[in-house]
């Protein structure tokens, strides 16, 4: 450990961050993606909220500020040296977060999330502690998955959209899971494979000189891009498919509704990845988790 701490700004080791530095820290809009499938894990799970408010609002800060603000606050620590090249304004390399307080607060994040899952019980104590594990292997050598494209973006969609819905889904229906709301929580997190992939095109060379073998750099940028596009809209088919295999045809044609607009905005993406993608993951990315609600909503018993 002492390795990895003796690399930060050692000089202001004495100082403590800001309550401003360490909201940036966490990135509070990150949040989103896990809180919103944690809610389509409510809604798909059928029980009504009244009663469960309590473990409905937990769960929810559970998926987002903790589990997600603590793989925020380890990925900051560890990509410190790479930031410094990509965006040396964040609050490690800017020197906001001083000395080795970012890898505090991830430590303390950790054990705050475990806490709260655990008093949620078994399902979700079990679900957050895989979260928190593959958040720490994205970050932390000696796993440090994020180097490589396929592990690190398989990983986030796992713990942003996975892991979230099915404990979820879990909690409200007191612990009997439904395969269907399994198969759609599993079919979106490997879409967000491709979402993760959007966020590496800001940083293709500094994740070059860093040995990250990030999607663009492995595949370069116009192949990572055709890739991601693929991979966000073949399962979003393949859930279409299914709802109306399932019976639920309505919900089958709003999917493909928004697979296809998603489909239209991808074309322009794809002119220009690097400058677009930012502009897709504010328009397409809505679009996505759009659809995901529209799932969940049809899975409800």
């Amino acid at each position: 450990m002492s390795a990895h701490l003796g690399t930060a700004d050692t000089g202001q080791a004495a100082a403590r961050p800001s309550l401003a530095a360490v909201s940036e820290l966490l990135k509070p809009i990150t949040w989103f993606a896990p809180m919103w499938a944690y809610g389509c894990g409510v809604i798909s799970g059928g029980r009504h909220a009244s009663g469960h408010w309590p473990a409905i609002i937990l769960g929810v800060a559970l998926a987002g500020p903790l589990v997600c603000g603590t793989s925020q606050a380890a990925n900051d620590w560890y990509d410190r040296h790479v930031d410094a090249i990509n965006e040396p304004n964040r609050p490690i390399p800017s020197g906001r977060i001083p000395g080795a307080w970012g890898f505090y607060i991830a430590l303390v994040w950790t054990a705050l999330s475990l806490g709260v899952a655990a008093w949620l019980g078994p399902i979700c104590l079990a679900a957050a502690a895989i979260g928190l594990a593959l958040a720490w292997a994205y970050s932390a050598p000696p796993l440090r998955l994020k180097t490589n494209g396929w592990w690190g973006n398989a990983a986030c969609g796992a713990c942003y959209e996975t892991l979230p819905w099915i404990t979820g889904a879990a909690v409200m229906s007191g612990g009997h899971l439904d395969a269907r709301i399994a198969i759609a929580a599993a079919l979106y997190g490997i879409g967000a494979h491709g979402i993760m992939t959007l966020n590496d095109f800001k940083s293709v060379e500094g994740d070059t000189e860093m040995g990250i073998r990030s999607l663009p750099v492995m595949l370069g940028v116009k192949r990572a891009a055709v890739f991601a596009c693929g991979v966000m809209a073949i399962p979003q088919g393949v859930m279409m498919v299914l709802l109306s295999a399932w019976g639920h045809a309505l919900s089958a044609a709003l999917v493909a509704g928004v697979l296809f607009a998603q489909l239209l905005l991808m074309a322009k993406f794809l002119l220009k990845p690097r400058e677009l993608a930012p502009w897709y993951n504010g328009t397409g990315t809505t679009l996505y988790v759009a659809g995901m609600m529209v799932v969940a909503f049809a899975l409800r018993p």
